[in-house]
Order: structure tokens, then C-alpha cells, then sequence
């Protein structure tokens, strides 16, 4: 059992899972180049794991996905998503051409022990393409047509776990549910934020999504979460403006193009309000095609990195953090010349004994080595679902899960 804020989620050793038929939602949405072809299969292994466990239980199992959305290019069936599974669990995985149809009952219906099968892309359905409360979707006929020929249901989709859809918060309202192994690991690194215990927390928040960071500051800080919030890239730079920082006239071009400028008064108020916000003491710019490194008071140039100075810094508040979150670079980590502040702090933060959750995306290109299996490291697929978790925002599926039937 997982416990997260006032959730109580089972997981698999929760519920009697052996000779059983299971349906399993997974999330295999992955990046489909123009032909029709996945072009990362990272998603697909990830719930290797859950799927040979279930299989060794003796169950029978049957996923349930979407890929893409109707009239969107990566829109496709999964029938190659069931080929790559295939070679990933070294046994087969059936596709089959229908969701919810006779020809897919059937075949769920005669299925033996030990078999895997795929369904196409629930979002053929459209009912999956409308969301809505947990006990409104479980009267879907999705969940109606499927759910009998079930025990167990099992949610191992974290990434998708922010939508509010039949297969992802119906179905645990009418059948005993529980957490796969990729939602129970994001689950329980993420507690971690919000467990009392686990302090202090330093979180470190860059990029360029500036006003899905600035709703997470303003979450952590009303909360009172955040022990530091260790601010790069285009926060970095609203946070200094907020604070009377002229900052040149380049960059505030690019604020004021970007429309960030028009949050200057929501950051302004965090920091009257006595938000923990570290801001950079020095930055890396590029100025006539050269590269200089300026305190933030004599800014000239464009803002490219966080400087020396800013990463030391930054990387003695992490040196005792009990729990560290880093979401989003400090700089423009694709030119390889803007990369040392992040990977400075991301050293910091991994040589630290304190555990490390890493939010996905351009973060993650700054591990390096085969840090992944470490046990205090956490590298997040949540996505959308991770973004709305830090803002405070309730997670639906989740929700659902806690609510199963069983």
C-alpha cells in the first residue's frame, strides 16, 4: 500500500493476482516519425517489468493504451507497439484490431494462462476522449463491455495519470485495482515531497515553461514545501526583474516577447509573501559572439547559463538536502558551451546521500553514467502528470485507484 497526501493505493502485492485475468492500462504513447513508426520505445520498456511479473503470477494479461489523438500524425494503431513488447518480454504479444468489439471479447474471453494481449488504440473509442468523474465514467460502455470479463484491473500509466478518461478512473470503480510497478516507483518517490520527515527539501526549477514553474512555486510555497527553491533559465530571470534587477536591454526583449514580463507582479508577490526563492548572483551571456561570465547586477549580453559562482552556491544548499527536485536546466543545455551550470548542480545534487528525483525531459540528458538503477535516484516520465503533481493539483487517476472496489 502506498500512502500519498490522504490516498491510500494498493499495489500489486495488495491483491491476490495469480491465475487471474488482468487488465492492464499502460502508457505506450511514444514519439512516431512520418511513416508511421515509433521512434522511441522507451515508454514501452518501462512496463516490462509489471507485465513479466504478472506473467510469472500465472495471470493472462490484456493492455489497454492510446497513442496520439484522432487527427494528430502520431494517431496510429499499436499494432508495432505489440512487435516491440514482443522483443522486450522475449514471449508474444498478440495485437488485436479492436477495443471493445465482439472479436476483442472473444478473444479475451478464450484466453490462457500466461498469454499477453494488446488491444488497438483506445482512443478509437470515443468515449476515452472525453473526461469526466470516476463514477460518471464508469457507466461508459467501455467500462461496461470490458469489466466483466476481468478480476484485477491495474493502472501502470503515471504519465497520463492527470486525465480523467474510461480507461484510466473508471474501471477501479467497479473492479478490485491497484498500482503496476512504474505507477507504485513514481508514487512513492514523489511522497517524498510532501512527507514531513523527509526535510530539508531543495528544489531546483529551470527551463523555459515559465508559467507552469511559477504555479509550482507558488504551490511549494503555500504548502510551505520547499526548505530552497533554486531558481535558472527564464525563472531565474523573472525572479530578478520581480526583484528591481535590470537585467539589459537583449534579455528583457526576450521577456517582454515571450510575455513573461506580465508575471512580474505574481513573482513580486511570492517573494513579499517570503517564498524561499534563490536567484543567480552571476550568469554565463554571450556577448559579440563571445562568452563572459557577469554578476547579475552588470548584466551585458544574452543570458545563456548560471555562472561558477551561482552553481557553487546553489550546490552547497543541496549538499544537505535530505530530498532534491530538479526540474528544468539552468541554461540552454543544447549548446554544449551553456551546459556546466546544470550538470555542476546535478553532480551536487547525485554525490549528495539525499534522495534525487529528477523531473524527465532536458534534465535527464544531463546524467551521466548509468546513474538510473541508483536507489536514490528517481527519473520521473510523468510529463503533464508530474507538472500538475508539483502544482498541487489532483491526479485522477490516482484518485480513482483509491477508491477501487476491493
Amino acid at each position: 500500500m502506498i500512502k500519498i497526501g490522504d490516498l491510500d493505493i494498493k499495489t500489486l502485492d495488495d491483491l491476490e493476482l495469480s491465475g487471474r485475468k488482468v487488465l492492464l492500462r499502460v502508457d505506450v504513447n511514444s514519439p512516431i516519425d512520418k511513416n508511421g513508426h515509433i521512434l522511441d520505445s522507451s515508454r514501452l520498456k518501462a512496463h516490462v517489468l509489471t507485465i513479466k511479473e504478472l506473467v510469472e503470477r500465472k495471470n493472462s494479461v490484456v493492455m489497454i493504451s492510446h497513442q496520439g489523438r484522432p487527427g494528430d500524425r502520431d494517431f496510429v494503431e499499436l499494432e508495432e507497439h505489440a512487435q516491440v513488447l514482443s522483443k522486450y518480454l522475449d514471449l508474444e504479444v498478440e495485437f488485436i484490431d479492436d477495443v471493445m468489439g465482439p472479436y476483442a471479447r472473444e478473444k479475451i474471453s478464450n484466453m490462457k494462462e500466461g498469454e499477453v494481449i494488446l488491444l488497438n488504440n483506445v482512443r478509437m473509442v470515443a468515449e476515452e476522449l472525453i473526461e469526466g468523474p470516476p463514477q460518471q465514467q464508469a457507466k461508459t460502455f467501455l467500462v461496461k463491455k470490458l469489466s466483466p470479463l476481468f478480476d484485477s484491473y491495474v493502472n501502470d500509466a503515471f504519465a497520463t495519470s492527470h486525465r480523467s478518461q474510461p480507461s484510466l478512473v473508471g474501471f477501479p470503480l467497479v473492479m478490485q485495482s491497484a498500482a503496476g510497478r512504474v505507477m507504485e516507483k513514481e508514487v512513492s518517490a514523489l511522497s517524498k515531497i510532501f512527507t514531513p520527515e523527509e526535510a530539508p527539501k531543495v528544489f531546483v526549477l529551470g527551463g523555459g515553461k515559465v508559467l507552469d514553474t511559477l504555479r509550482i512555486i507558488e504551490n511549494l510555497t503555500k504548502k510551505r514545501i520547499a526548505d530552497r527553491i533554486l531558481t535558472g533559465g527564464l525563472i531565474a530571470e523573472l525572479f530578478a526583474t520581480a526583484k528591481g534587477i535590470n537585467l539589459g536591454k537583449e534579455n528583457m526583449e526576450v521577456l517582454e516577447k515571450l510575455g513573461i514580463l506580465s508575471l512580474i507582479p505574481r513573482a513580486r508577490k511570492l517573494l513579499m509573501s517570503g517564498a524561499p526563492v534563490e536567484i543567480p548572483v552571476d550568469f554565463k551571456v554571450e556577448k559579440d559572439g563571445k562568452i563572459e561570465e557577469t554578476p547579475v547586477h552588470k548584466v551585458e549580453g544574452v543570458i545563456k547559463d548560471v555562472g561558477t559562482n551561482t552553481a557553487d552556491i546553489y550546490s552547497s544548499f543541496i549538499k544537505d538536502s535530505k530530498v532534491t527536485v530538479l526540474r528544468g536546466p539552468m541554461g540552454i543545455i543544447e549548446d554544449e558551451r551553456f551546459r556546466d551550470g546544470s550538470k555542476a548542480i546535478m553532480k551536487a545534487a547525485l554525490e549528495n546521500s539525499g534522495y534525487v528525483i529528477v523531473g524527465g525531459g532536458h534534465m535527464v540528458s544531463v546524467l551521466e553514467g548509468h546513474v538510473e538503477d541508483s536507489p536514490k535516484l528517481h527519473i520521473s516520465t510523468g510529463g503533464g502528470a508530474l507538472l500538475l503533481f508539483l502544482s498541487g493539483e489532483k491526479l485522477p487517476a490516482l484518485e480513482a485507484l483509491s477508491l477501487s472496489k476491493v
